[in-house]
């Protein structure tokens, strides 16, 4: 979940004297969007999916995540669509963000906005469902009780950060939505797949069940 925070547009960062800065009005933002070509990570993400409810129609090529910068660089996209640590440095990479799509997304509904989880086929037994459900929750729990071990660990992965930020990442999304989404979250999941089902961007509503 990202609560307030999420997968970001990003534009390079503009000169004053050359062109205006990004456009702070919901209006402008949209239209210098649809103007350009998005890069984004993938089209069977949650991030493009909240793209599409925010956007409705718009140009877009798929790119790797970690090459999005690039692709903006480059001149292959106007915009990249940006998630995991690019939603932390992409500043220091040389871009401005034109729009974080979680931050839309609470000011429009109140709730955070759905990017991640774990699925289990329903046909599976309830006991064994609610099994897994436990081992994956003492897992995050053991995580989250050894935080410090747990950055450490992670390290190897982590693409241009130090600890700090590394840190600061983890914990945006690994946290109390991460244990059990709650009223709210399952809220949020409904809200965003239905609006998504309303729009035509999935084929059908999913009807979502949730493991107690």
């Amino acid at each position: 979940m990202g609560d307030g925070y999420g997968p970001i547009f990003v534009r390079k960062r503009s000169a004053s004297s050359v062109r205006p800065s990004t456009p702070t009005d919901d209006v402008g933002q949209r239209e210098l969007l649809r103007r350009g070509v998005v890069a984004v990570p993938g089209t069977m993400t949650s991030a493009f999916l909240a793209s599409r409810i925010y956007l409705g129609e718009f140009k877009y090529i798929v790119v790797p995540f970690d090459k999005i910068f690039d692709a903006v660089r480059d001149g292959r996209a106007d915009v990249g669509l940006i998630i995991h640590e690019g939603q932390l440095t992409y500043g220091r990479a040389g871009f401005e963000k034109v729009v974080d799509l979680g931050e839309w997304w609470k000011s429009e509904t109140g709730l955070p906005l759905p990017l991640g989880g774990n699925v289990i086929r329903k046909d599976i037994p309830s006991a064994v469902r609610h099994d897994i459900l436990e081992i994956i929750r003492e897992s995050i729990d053991y995580g989250l009780a050894h935080r410090k071990d747990a950055i450490r660990h992670s390290m190897p992965y982590a693409r241009d950060m130090d600890t700090v930020l590394a840190g600061e990442f983890i914990g945006m999304y690994v946290n109390d939505f991460t244990r059990d989404y709650g009223e709210t979250g399952r809220a949020a999941i409904r809200k965003f797949l239905g609006d998504a089902s309303r729009a035509g961007y999935v084929e059908r509503k999913p009807e979502v069940e949730f493991v107690e």
